[in-house]
């Protein structure tokens, strides 16, 4: 299971209170460019609109650009492959005020690329602090264990 892409400002922005896993629907050489490490969901959330449930602002750019239609959309809407009882799960968490889906990371699960999906809610400035506080206690704290 290799990661290929990962949101790492997500859990500094955002508490997350539950994932889900989902298959995404890629063209070809937009699953060459993922393996390759190219593209960022780092602005990226996700929405739940007639039974379907999309990802949207992901940024994927083509493997090859001098191989592809020109009217490829890099930063399309993509769907996100899901059952309905989880569709509707996320419907229900989505509709919460102040909660919103957010993907994670994308990484490979046997064959197939996969999406892990987060419902979160927004930090505040002051909870942004304490993390940032906590982060810098425990580098202090390690590196009082690794000098003694």
């Amino acid at each position: 299971m290799a990661t290929y892409i990962d949101n790492r400002k997500a859990h500094f922005n955002y508490t997350i209170e539950d994932t889900f896993e989902a298959g995404i629907e890629l063209s070809g050489f937009e699953v060459k460019g993922i393996k390759s490490g190219q593209g960022s969901i780092t602005a990226a959330f996700c929405i739940v609109r007639g039974g379907e449930a999309f990802i949207i602002g992901m940024h994927i750019p083509p493997y090859q650009a001098h191989n592809i239609d020109p009217g490829y959309n890099p930063d399309r809407n993509r769907r996100l492959l899901l059952s309905k009882k989880e569709i509707k799960k996320l419907a229900e968490k989505d509709d919460i005020k102040g909660l919103t889906l957010i993907p994670i990371s994308l990484y490979s699960k046997g064959r197939y690329i996969k999406v892990s999906v987060a419902v979160a809610r927004g930090k505040k400035v002051f909870d942004k602090r304490e993390t940032i506080k906590k982060r810098d206690v425990d580098r202090e704290i390690r590196r009082e264990y690794k000098i003694n």
